[in-house]
């Protein structure tokens, strides 16, 4: 028997990314992890803890991670160690298209007798051309995908009939077969987390770093809650988008998380963690009365921990004021994209005037909100170097006037062009030029060694070129507005400066291809070196979104062995 019934691998976004310089640019700035994209989806956890409990014995591998942190660590004799009867790779996101990929090839390679399976967003999109390559040998569909991999493993222990499991693309005497797709479920309340299975692994197995979410989760653990799978929005750029899950998702899409899951997930986050627990979803998208009763849930059952929430339009001031007499430390993110009213009603993510805006700005800080990140991206439609430069002014302009718990980031729309949403189906006559369609042109976009090269866009108007200029122009200026108005201090704005210096400069050897009188050995080993200084962040302190922690000061030690010992003593579930 194997040692485990499914082990969960999560891949670098470029699988021999240590091997090679690649210059990935900022594309991971606003996100906890490194351009390696280490952190894995969030549905890795709700499938392990779905299988575990319905008695199946699951491993979840960050293999990225394993490799960040040992350049010797050697991949191959780690996986030729792993013992299943199913590999499960997460190509979720689309960057992970090249080590997804050779993942799957060599594990193909190692255990020949082991099949794999994928899952995620773009493997979802994607199902018809992965299926179809050798190393792959079954693509489950959909935003929940619990049940079906379920219904998988039990079929590769039983009967493998597998033309019963729904949504599932396979093969058959090498002639493809895609199951008809299941509905999504009404409500993500069956699909949680269960941190003492989690803890009791980790524990159990001295597998730490192979769980761990992404690289230095271990100095700021934050936590999120996702709150919704879909989103009601239309915006054009997004491939969750309504429009854009209507073409390739099946079942109806928003569905959310009932408010006392909600509640019941941030407590158990809070026992574990003194860090920040972030709501991903406005849950205001669920209407004024399901938001209501998410912060009744809180309220009754309140934790001392900072709780983050997540606003796609400014919130309405009833709603605001009610969530500071419900949570006692609250910070929160809006995402405007753009400052041009005419852009952000183009892009169709929600229509609301700047003075609206500033208006929702003034009352959350108003009502004890402890910080509010405010995002902006590049790339949008109708969107020029110009009107860039005038957002970063408009920013300016706010910083003036409101106080220091008000920041901002910018970030490029990259690497590539959502599948499914309407910039990447309509992309001509949205004012977009694709350089990219099928996965695998996506996989080859990734073999260059400069972001920009990498784009999957440009624009009616921008080209790649004034995209990344755009992108380094506006984050000096940015970083410029938040040293004057004492948002970081002079040293934090002369390191953002030195790395945009550096940036500007790599680009440069990699179009030159080497320095005067430089061996080609020579140039990569310092290439190498000076992309590596640059692979956490670029644009901003990444310490402003995720300040940095001593180890045992993040955790209630208290709590997780609490956790654990409760789950000791819990009857383990039979296998059915």
């Amino acid at each position: 028997m194997s040692r485990y019934d499914v082990v969960l691998l999560h891949p670098p976004s470029i699988y021999d990314f240590r091997e090679r310089p690649a210059f990935y640019g900022p594309i991971a700035d606003v996100i906890p992890s490194s351009p390696v994209f280490e952190m894995y989806p969030m549905g890795f956890v709700t499938l392990a803890s779905y299988l575990r409990r319905h008695g199946f014995r699951v491993r979840i591998v960050n293999l990225a991670v394993l490799m960040m942190r040992d350049p010797s660590f050697d991949v191959e004799r780690f996986l030729r160690g792993l013992d299943a009867c199913l590999f499960g790779i997460d190509l979720h996101w689309l960057p992970h298209a090249h080590g997804a990929l050779e993942l799957a090839r060599r594990l193909k390679q190692i255990h020949p007798d082991v099949p794999t399976v994928f899952g995620g967003i773009s493997s979802t999109y994607f199902h018809e051309e992965l299926i179809r390559r050798p190393e792959v040998d079954f693509v489950l569909r959909g935003s929940v995908c619990e049940p079906f991999l379920l219904a998988l493993v039990r079929q590769l222990n039983g009967e493998r009939a597998f033309a019963t499991v729904p949504s599932l693309a396979w093969k058959e005497q090498g002639e493809v077969r895609v199951n008809p797709a299941a509905p999504a479920p009404g409500a993500l309340d069956d699909y949680g987390l269960d941190l003492g299975m989690m803890i009791r692994h980790v524990v159990g197995h001295f597998d730490f770093w192979s769980n761990v979410p992404f690289h230095h989760w271990w100095r700021h653990p934050i936590t999120a809650v996702f709150t919704v799978r879909g989103c009601g929005h239309g915006c054009l750029t997004c491939g969750a988008a309504d429009a854009a899950f209507r073409r390739f998702m099946s079942g109806r899409h928003p569905f959310y998380r009932s408010p006392a899951s909600i509640a019941a997930l941030v407590r158990q986050f809070a026992t574990l963690t003194r860090a920040p627990v972030f709501l991903v979803g406005d849950v205001l998208d669920g209407g004024m009365d399901y938001a209501c009763a998410v912060l009744d849930a809180l309220a009754a059952s309140p934790v001392p921990n900072r709780v983050g929430f997540e606003f796609f339009a400014p919130p309405p001031a009833e709603f605001v004021e009610r969530l500071r007499r419900s949570v006692p430390r609250w910070f929160a993110e809006l995402s405007p994209e753009s400052h041009d009213e005419s852009v952000r009603d183009t892009l169709g993510k929600a229509r609301y005037t700047n003075a609206d805006m500033e208006a929702a700005i003034g009352t959350m800080l108003a009502n004890g909100c402890e910080g509010l990140d405010l995002f902006f991206m590049v790339g949008l439609p109708g969107q020029t170097y110009e009107n860039v430069m005038e957002g970063i002014d408009y920013v300016a302009g706010l910083f003036e006037r409101f106080d220091r718990r008000l920041s901002a980031f910018i970030t490029p729309m990259g690497p590539f062009l959502d599948p499914g949403s309407d910039t990447f189906e309509r992309a001509e006559e949205l004012g977009y030029r694709r350089f990219a369609r099928t996965l695998e042109e996506h996989r080859m976009l990734l073999e260059n060694r400069d972001w920009e090269q990498m784009l999957s866009y440009e624009t009616r108007w921008m080209t790649r070129e004034q995209l990344v200029d755009a992108t380094y122009d506006a984050a000096e200026r940015l970083s410029a507005a938040k040293v004057s108005t004492g948002r970081i201090g002079a040293e934090a704005g002369a390191r953002v400066q030195a790395r945009v210096t550096a940036a500007r400069d790599i680009r440069r050897r990699l179009r030159e291809g080497g320095s005067p009188g430089a061996s080609p050995r020579g140039h990569e080993a310092a290439l190498r070196a000076d992309i590596a200084a640059l692979a956490s962040a670029m644009l901003h302190d990444k310490r402003e979104l995720f300040p940095p922690g001593a180890f045992l000061a993040q955790f209630r030690l208290g709590g997780i062995a609490r956790i654990l010992l409760r789950d000791l003593f819990r009857r383990q579930p039979a296998r059915a």
